[in-house]
């Protein structure tokens, strides 16, 4: 599903016109945030290029430049180059370490002194908690009672105190803040602050840097923080570039906030994907991606599962369903990106036990599962006899439930139900046939 924000067409470049963007031949761009550049919105509470640039000195030996891989599979399938921007492979797993370290060092020695607190399920909170330990801040994290465990343990080990309060994060948030105003910590916010859109904005640098040659840049929405400071970084040296956005369609804040005209809460967002179940947008990156993102495409929960398979299986990535989405809208749509296309994967900190059910539901979704129910005689051999038959056809037997006795059955039947591993649904379809040829009954 797509959403369309702006009306105008972008800025193309005419042939052999270099563009003004970072790593371009030809073409200087000042590290130091002394070009001529403006930010997007120009107000003092919306950052600008010149703060992404300031956050990218600040992160030098703190945060990785993480790799930029090309995938075959989605190249051919999107008919030009595609190109995955690693933030999984980040420290603490995801982006959120940029924008926590640059929104910690910005605070003064009082502030410091009186440490810092978050609320998180996860990415945040790890952000946090290393940004502190290595600017030598106290921080205090809550998380949720439901919040996985090796997201806890990591963030206890990068050296936050973890306190869980409430059941969902809005209930976290509120006891981080209420915990701020009794002891004097600064709130660190997930997304919605300047600093911390300006730390993720370096994101968007690095990929201008890494791919010069970019037409489209794909890149994940919960909060915004991240979408907005790409966006920034991206547009600000090269317009003409189309950075599109994507939200789970369980959780898609910004498309009835974009037409509001104003941060608005959707109620109770669901989605497996985690890192975008967010209710509301955050004020200060929904300012900048209403300016400055092209497009927000919304993906289901099968295109996520199948995202995250594929990023496993083809690119060797572990990914999280939040960190998947861009790459579920390739596969959704692949024929609406105009490349070479650069899909930021936001992060890879999944459990164990949620990256074991998505991609169980990925295979599903990918036609690589198959649940037979049929009727049979109830005589000896019959069952190894359809056993022989799948065998033939490749199609791997998972589960056997044989019920032989049944109000619904005759004295002389049987019924079986069989779950299979198919190689996709061209094989499923092969599956089928060659048991309806052989004169199974299906139930």
């Amino acid at each position: 599903m797509n959403v369309n924000l702006r009306t105008g067409a972008d800025p193309a470049r005419s042939a052999g016109e270099p563009s003004a963007g970072a790593g371009d031949p030809g073409v200087e761009v000042d590290a130091t945030g002394s070009d001529e550049s403006t930010g997007a919105l120009g107000t003092p509470d919306i950052p600008d290029i010149k703060d992404v640039w300031r956050a990218r000195e600040l992160l030098a030996g703190v945060a990785r430049v993480t790799a930029m891989e090309g995938s075959r599979h989605l190249s051919r399938l999107v008919g030009s180059a595609v190109h995955l921007k690693c933030e999984n492979l980040q420290r603490t797993g995801s982006f959120k370490l940029r924008g926590a370290y640059t929104r910690i060092h910005g605070l003064t020695p009082e502030e410091r002194a009186r440490g810092v607190v978050a609320a998180s399920a996860g990415n945040h909170a790890q952000g946090v908690a290393l940004a502190a330990a290595t600017l030598g801040v106290e921080s205090t994290v809550f998380m949720p009672a439901g919040a996985p465990l090796p997201k806890v343990a990591a963030t206890r080990e990068y050296g936050a105190r973890v306190i869980t309060r409430g059941q969902v994060v809005d209930e976290t948030l509120e006891a981080a803040r209420e915990h701020a105003e009794r002891t004097g910590a600064v709130f660190i916010h997930p997304f919605d602050h300047p600093d911390v859109v300006a730390g993720q904005g370096t994101v968007g640098l690095e990929i201008l840097e890494q791919c010069p040659e970019v037409s489209t840049v794909v890149v994940g929405i919960g909060g915004g923080g991240l979408a907005a400071g790409v966006a920034l970084a991206v547009k600000s040296l090269r317009p003409d570039v189309r950075v599109v956005g994507v939200q789970a369609e369980g959780a898609a804040a910004y498309p009835p906030s974009l037409a509001a005209g104003r941060p608005v809460a959707v109620a109770s967002p669901a989605t497996m994907a985690d890192g975008m179940k967010v209710g509301r947008p955050g004020d200060v990156p929904f300012r900048v991606i209403a300016e400055l993102v092209d497009d927000i495409r919304l993906v289901s929960e099968d295109a996520l599962s199948r995202a995250l398979l594929l990023c496993l299986e083809r690119a060797k990535l572990v990914v999280e369903p939040a960190g998947a989405a861009p790459v579920a809208a390739l596969l959704e749509e692949p024929d609406r990106f105009d490349g070479p296309v650069v899909a930021v994967l936001s992060g890879g900190n999944v459990d164990p036990l949620v990256l074991q059910r998505t991609l169980r539901h990925g295979m599903a979704a990918a036609g690589r599962y198959l649940t037979l129910r049929l009727r049979l005689p109830d005589r000896p051999g019959v069952l190894a006899a359809l056993l022989g038959t799948l065998s033939g056809v490749d199609a791997n037997v998972l589960a056997v439930n044989h019920v032989r006795t049944d109000a619904r059955l005759a004295v002389d039947e049987a019924e079986v139900e069989v779950w299979l591993e198919t190689q996709g649904p061209e094989h499923r379809e092969q599956v089928d046939g060659v048991l309806r040829e052989s004169g199974y009954h299906f139930l």
